[in-house]
Parts: C-alpha cells; structure tokens; sequence
C-alpha cells in the first residue's frame, strides 16, 4: 500500500515550481485557484510521474521559455523522477535505499492499475464507455459482446418468425370453414362424366328397347292374324328389354350423377377450402413452434448471463450492467442519485488502483459539500488518499495555485 509523500513539479505545462506535501493523516488533498493558473498541471504532474506523456495528449509538457521541466514524485515505496526536454522524457525509479528500478514503467505499470480513471469523470461517460470501463474490472465467463450480438440475431430471427406466424394466423381465420367440409373428398369431373354418360347410354338402350316392346305390342294388336310372328317378337323384344334392364342395373342412375354434376363445383370449392384452411393452421403450428425454440435460445442465454452476472463479483455491490449499459440497484446508472454515483465511482477507483492508493479528480468543483464529504468519508475509510481539483480556496483548505506556483 502506497500514498504520495510528496510532489515537485518544475516547468510542467503551466507550472513553474511547485512542492506538495500532504497532510500525512489527512485523506484529501485539495488544489485550488483560479482557472488557468495551473491546478490541473498539478493533477497532470501525478498523471505524468507514474505513467508519462505522448505527443497526441501533451504536444507541449514544457512551460512556455523554459527548455525542461522535470517532476518528483515520492511515495511511501518508492521516489519516481520524471524529466522532460525538447528530445523526450527521461524516467528514473528509485527505492527509499537508493536502488534504482533497471524497467521503471514497467515497474510502475504494475503499481498503477488504472491511474488515470477520475471518478467524477466516470460519471460523466457515456452508457457504453461507462460498460466498457467496468467490464475492464469485472472477470465473466463469457464474452458479453458476443452473447450480446448472438441474442440480438436470435431475437431477430425470432421477430421475423413471430411476424410470419402473425400473417399465417390471420390467413387461417380469413378462412370459414365448416365441420362437414371436413368429411368431403375431391370429385373428379371427368370420372363422374364418363360415369354419366355410360349410365345415359344404358337409358338410352332402355328407352329403345321399351319402344319395340310398344310397337311389338302395338303390332300384335292391330296384326291379330300375324300372332305367331308377332308373339316372338315379343319374346324377341321381351328378352332385349330383359337384356337391358339388367346392363342399366350395373350403372348408377343417371339422374343422381346428374344431381352429382349440379353440386360437385361446391363439393369441390369446400374441399379446397378446407385443405387450403389445413395448410394455414399447419404453417401456423410450424412457426408457433420455431419462435418456441427461438425464445428457448434466447431464454437460455439470458440464464447464461445472468448465472455469470451472478458469479461474478462487482467492486461494488448491486451494481451490474445489461446491453444499455451499467445498472445499479436494477436501474440505470444515470438514474442513480449523484450521492450513489459519486459512491460507486469511488469504489471502481479503488479497485483500479489496488497498491498506489491514489485517486485524482479533476473537477471537484462540480461537488457540493455533501459530497465532498462523502468523497473524503470514502477514501479515509480506505485508506486513500484524493488529489481534487477545485475553482476558488477549497473552502479555506485547499493549496493555492498562483500563476503557476503554491500560494503562501
């Protein structure tokens, strides 16, 4: 565990020479001032010491007319020297006995964490790079972006399926059907016309037959002398008839075809439309069934989630995080009280720096006194130590910076 003994800064940004040394009992360290004096090169300093500069960040770590800058940094493990001229930077780690570090930054990495969160400023990040910022402190058994990008195709998938399943429904109840038409089979048209016209020929024959009959009865009438020849035409004419009547027998009466004909257009159109009606409702049952699977998937991944979320252990409690981003107390963070944010914050820096026990915060005048307090209550609680920031005397404790030196 280490705090800052002291710090020295010369000719960093707006600085020209500065020495701090805080309060060794105390828990908070306030720099106050005007803006544009140098209060943030102070914090900058800190930054700076323990994990240096680029040109992308810092194009001019120089004081305006001054060739180098250099800063001291000592903490209760180690003394980090920082020097800064027109060429680059410099690094020099010491131990308290002298010995000197041979890979300062990598020695300093180690010690770091994540120096650079601010935990007001991680209040002020957006959903995603405040998600971005815990997922980097949390270890889950899965790739949260991946299981979220595989949920959000199943879910898709599942809204097309579902919008079909809406269209096959309703295309199912557009149909009215009837339970007989559920009993009727398709009629083939040609069957039953070859089946009339066979059973109109057998009348037909009927017909003719009956009419010799007539005439042979006729004949034996009127011919009463031609009896012999005209009672065997009527044998003659007896047997045809016979002959007939029996081929007629074998066919279906021509009349209940004829019936058969005048209905099979609506036998036909209800068997459709009951088969058509079996289709839709199958369609139905099919996508009822796929969006079942789809929503098991998507089940199934949530419970996924949700088991890692809950073996995985947060810095701070009821705090967590979905798609949208982090949630505290099953809300978002945003909706959180300021007092709730600012304590959670709190508590994610101190997980990021679990040896240098250090946290700056760079606009600590958007603090109110309540928490102000509370930041102090938190660090002395944990033992570390916060560098703010703050426009004005910090309430008559701060360490004034004066155009770029401590104020007397």
């Amino acid at each position: 565990m280490s705090r800052i003994v002291s710090l020295q800064s010369t000719n960093y940004k707006r600085l020209k020479a500065v020495r701090i040394e805080p309060d060794p009992d105390g828990n908070l360290v306030v720099v106050g001032g005007k803006n544009a004096q140098g209060k943030s090169s102070v914090l900058d300093s800190i930054t700076a010491a323990l994990g240096g500069v680029n040109a992308k960040t810092t194009p001019k770590p120089i004081r305006d007319g001054e060739d180098r800058a250099e800063i001291i940094l000592e903490t209760e493990d180690f003394v980090v020297t920082r020097r800064f001229t027109a060429g680059g930077s410099t690094l020099t780690l010491k131990s308290h006995d002298g010995a000197v570090y041979p890979k300062a930054q990598a020695k300093l990495d180690d010690w770091l964490g994540t120096l650079a969160l601010d935990p007001l400023a991680f209040t002020q990040l957006s959903d995603k790079e405040q998600l971005k910022a815990l997922l980097d402190l949390v270890e889950l058994p899965f790739d949260p972006v991946k299981l979220d990008a595989e949920r959000a195709d199943l879910f898709s998938q599942r809204t097309e399926v579902n919008r079909e399943l809406k269209q096959a429904k309703a295309a199912a109840d557009s149909i009215q059907v009837t339970k007989e038409m559920s009993e009727l089979q398709p009629v083939n048209v040609s069957d039953l016309l070859a089946k009339y016209r066979a059973s109109k020929a057998a009348q037909d024959e009927v017909d003719a037959r009956l009419k010799d009959l007539w005439s042979a009865e006729a004949e034996l009438e009127r011919v009463e002398g031609m009896l012999r020849e005209a009672r065997e035409r009527v044998a003659d004419a007896t047997r045809a008839s016979d002959q007939a009547f029996i081929g007629a027998r074998a066919h279906e009466a021509a009349e209940d075809i004829q019936e058969k004909l005048d209905s099979v257009e609506q036998n036909n159109a209800d068997v459709n439309t009951y088969q058509s009606w079996v289709r839709a409702t199958e369609r139905a049952g099919e996508l009822q069934a796929e969006s079942a699977d789809l929503t098991g998937q998507i089940d199934a991944i949530d419970k996924s989630k949700a088991e890692g979320l809950a073996a995985a252990v947060f810095p701070v409690d009821d705090l967590g995080f979905d798609e949208s981003g982090v949630s505290f107390k099953g809300v978002p963070f945003k909706q959180a009280s300021s007092a709730e944010q600012l304590r959670v914050s709190l508590a994610m820096a101190i997980a990021l720096n679990p040896k240098l026990r250090v946290i700056r915060i760079a606009d600590g005048s958007l603090l109110d006194s309540d928490n102000l307090a509370l930041v102090e209550s938190i660090a002395r609680e944990h033992d570390f130590q916060v560098w703010i920031e703050m426009v004005g005397d910090g309430d008559g404790r701060g360490i004034i910076i004066d155009d770029g030196e401590v104020k007397e």
